[in-house]
């Protein structure tokens, strides 16, 4: 007789969460897995053992979850004891893919403390600009940015962002005041597909067509490079234009934030959750972008 079939870690966390939760979304941003994951490895579980865990929509225990969780509970803090913690850790890879310009302004000054909290994992920084189909095939993780409708890979929302035009001080010297949105009509635009300026446009009722002159730039950081050398006014994100803005090389030439209808997420494939440096990565970039 064949021995009973223990069922998968990640369902045991998963029922554990969604137990101590009572919430699919809570537990899927806790284990950093989508609601559907969340669901189906319930589903998963509960076929496996041929009982039902949870009795009604709000996520009470059923008499047998109930003794379940106990047992899960257990099994799981003995896991956590073993190995030692005065043993030695074994160095684990982590192959991240991760777009220029959020590589340069939001990711690299805080790296440094995931390094410290986890020197047993050693990183690989690969460029990725998905939108332009330069994707790192081989990354364990991958962030990027886009409006967050991906097929092919689970994913979560870490960072949202505005968008707002700015320019050299100089340049604003030279062509400015800019004091209505209408002032930037006949002014150098520059250009870029991960930004398009039809939503700054659209947000302050102007009816101006994309522009197609002037300078394109395939990514943001060299076009705020760009706009600090002079070269016309860039329309940036707000965080990922912060080094710029902080140095005074770049300036915004109005007050009002309109919402990037992008986002970065942060993607993985199917299962790459299960490891330890994946979700490790995953939840401390969450909390150190909250």
């Amino acid at each position: 007789m064949p021995a009973p079939r223990i069922p998968p870690i990640q369902c045991l966390l998963t029922f554990e969460a969604l137990a101590r939760l009572r919430s699919v979304t809570q537990a899927a941003d806790e284990l950093c897995v989508t609601p559907s994951a969340v669901s189906h490895r319930i589903r998963q579980l509960e076929e496996q053992l041929g009982v039902k865990l949870f009795g009604r929509a709000d996520f009470s225990l059923t008499t047998e979850g109930s003794e379940y969780l106990a047992q899960v509970r257990e099994a799981l803090a003995a896991l956590q004891r073993f190995p030692s913690r005065h043993a030695a850790p074994g160095r684990r890879k982590l192959r991240l893919a991760v777009t220029p310009t959020f590589a340069r302004s939001i990711l690299m000054p805080r790296l440094h403390q995931f390094a410290e909290a986890y020197p047993e994992i050693d990183l690989t920084l690969q460029v990725s600009i998905p939108l332009l189909d330069v994707v790192a095939e081989d990354a364990d993780l991958t962030i990027r940015f886009g409006t967050g409708r991906y097929q092919d890979v689970e994913f979560i929302c870490i960072l949202k962002d505005v968008v707002t035009p700015v320019a050299s001080p100089a340049f604003v010297r030279q062509h400015g005041p800019f004091e209505t949105p209408q002032d930037l009509q006949g002014v150098p635009l520059l250009r870029s597909p991960l930004e398009p300026w039809r939503t700054w446009f659209a947000a302050h009722h102007l009816d101006w067509p994309e522009p197609t002159d002037g300078s394109q730039f395939n990514d943001i950081g060299l076009m705020c490079d760009g706009a600090a050398a002079g070269m016309g006014v860039a329309l940036v994100r707000l965080k990922l234009g912060a080094p710029w803005l902080n140095h005074g090389t770049l300036v915004r030439l109005y007050p009002h934030n309109v919402p990037s209808p992008h986002a970065h997420y942060l993607c993985w494939r199917a299962g790459a959750m299960e490891r330890w440096e994946c979700a490790t990565f995953a939840a401390w970039l969450r909390q150190a972008l909250a």
